[in-house]
């Protein structure tokens, strides 16, 4: 295994005893998620990120999915590819709705940060892949930058992370028993959004009369490519 694939964060899936589904973020530690999971489990002595239970439940509270909407098959799949990029990312700051985000790849990993990348130093600028906005319905879109949507080393960790997400819907199971509803071992922030995420696509799939569809039925309508789920990049995500 490479440097790159040992420290890129994406999502792998491995068969476990007694038929639980292993995401493995390929970063520091792996996550499980059992399939049935379909709540945040709240200690009753609060949590290890040092908020107590009124800070975790109003936290909780902000990530409830708004104005979820039956979507076409593709645009689940590009809005889920395009959040777990988004959420394997290292942040430790609460999203603000609509407000621009910039997603980088630099020393073999994702980062996310408030920081235009024009207020970086080159090496910085190099890395950037686009400017990402977190949606009402807690999925995430994303404004590509040149960089991701030319060949070179922010493009290739994308296409990492495409593989692994395609690997990840290899599975009989349904898509929303591989939703990562709670995965314990995320950073705080990044774990509140994923079960927000993991709601919404729910949401969406029973609004369009998609459930219990094989996660490797969905696999087919992906592309060929990770980058061809992004929109083409606008003049405001170029630097």
């Amino acid at each position: 295994m490479t440097a790159g694939s040992q420290t890129y964060q994406s999502v792998s899936v491995c068969r476990c005893r007694r038929g639980r589904l292993a995401y493995s973020w390929i970063m520091h530690n792996p996550i499980l998620k059992s399939p049935r999971q379909s709540a945040l489990a709240v200690k009753p002595t609060g949590n290890p990120d040092g908020k107590g239970l009124n800070g975790l439940m109003l936290d909780w509270y902000h990530t409830e999915p708004r104005g979820v909407v039956a979507k076409p098959r593709r645009q689940v799949l590009a809005e889920f590819f395009t959040s777990m990029l988004v959420l394997s990312a290292q942040f430790k700051y609460k999203p603000a709705i609509g407000v621009g985000n910039y997603l980088y790849w630099v020393d073999d990993r994702w980062s996310l940060s408030l920081i235009a990348p024009q207020q970086w130093s080159d090496t910085r600028r190099a890395g950037f892949a686009g400017t990402c906005r977190l949606q009402t319905d807690m999925t995430w879109t994303i404004d590509p930058s040149e960089q991701l949507l030319e060949r070179g080393p922010v493009s290739d960790a994308v296409a990492r992370f495409f593989g692994a997400f395609a690997e990840t819907l290899d599975s009989d199971l349904s898509l929303e028993e591989i939703l990562p509803f709670y995965v314990r071992q995320m950073p705080y922030w990044q774990r509140l959004h994923a079960s927000g995420l993991s709601r919404s696509i729910r949401g969406a799939v029973t609004l369009g009369g998609q459930t219990s569809i094989r996660a490797r039925d969905w696999q087919l309508a992906l592309p060929a490519a990770g980058t061809a789920l992004f929109p083409a990049p606008s003049s405001a995500a170029r630097n």
